[in-house]
């Protein structure tokens, strides 16, 4: 169900290129102190039936702790960091949905932080500033975070638009990058309308 979710915000011609969410330590870190109070509820209400056979009734507490385990899980589940071939998608929310994007062509910078611990377990902050008016985006304790910085570079610059934060630097530049970007229409990765919207702005900057 998810993955239909997500298919269906995807444009025509657009791919999914990496799907990722927080990691495990987020999820074992929101539930922890749940599962320490189910092992406490046990303990406790099975020496009880020892005594009191009727203690056995209050099996039934281990429920509440139980139900807060299966809420976090889904919303740590459903909290989805997804990189196309033209954006950045942040998914939230188990029935409500929120959904917010970076185009790739308005990402000025990324920035990554890891601890000690994350390069040990392999998590990580990732910040994107952009053009648009959301301004930065932080997926905070992400897993794979270089893999997820990759992803986004690589497709940046399959658009034509080179390395984050890069503009061409001389005009003999423009032509080879328009060749670059009539390949991609011819391809199918980008629309007739956005090869057409690129080119202009190119052959603007000539």
């Amino acid at each position: 169900m998810a993955k239909d979710y997500i298919q269906s915000l995807l444009g025509e011609n657009e791919r999914i290129l990496l799907v990722t969410r927080q990691h495990w330590f987020v999820l074992f870190s929101n539930i922890l102190l749940e599962i320490l109070l189910i092992v406490l509820l046990v303990l406790g209400i099975s020496a009880a039936t020892v005594v009191y056979p009727i203690a056995s009734a209050g099996f039934v507490l281990v429920l509440v702790p139980l139900i807060g385990m299966l809420r976090d899980f889904l919303i740590w589940s459903n909290r989805e960091y997804i990189v196309t071939n033209r954006r950045v998608i942040q998914i939230s929310g188990v029935f409500d949905k929120n959904v917010v994007d970076s185009s790739l062509e308005k990402v000025n910078d990324v920035k990554m932080s890891q601890s000690f611990l994350g390069r040990i377990f392999d998590y990580g902050d990732v910040e994107i500033l952009t053009a648009s008016e959301i301004g930065v985006n932080l997926f905070k304790r992400i897993g794979d975070p270089v893999k997820f910085k990759t992803a986004m570079l690589n497709a940046k610059e399959e658009l034509g638009f080179g390395e984050i934060g890069a503009r061409p630097q001389v005009e003999e530049d423009i032509p080879s990058l328009i060749a670059k970007l009539d390949g991609l229409r011819k391809q199918g990765i980008i629309s007739e309308a956005e090869f057409q919207k690129k080119k202009a702005e190119l052959l603007a900057k000539m």
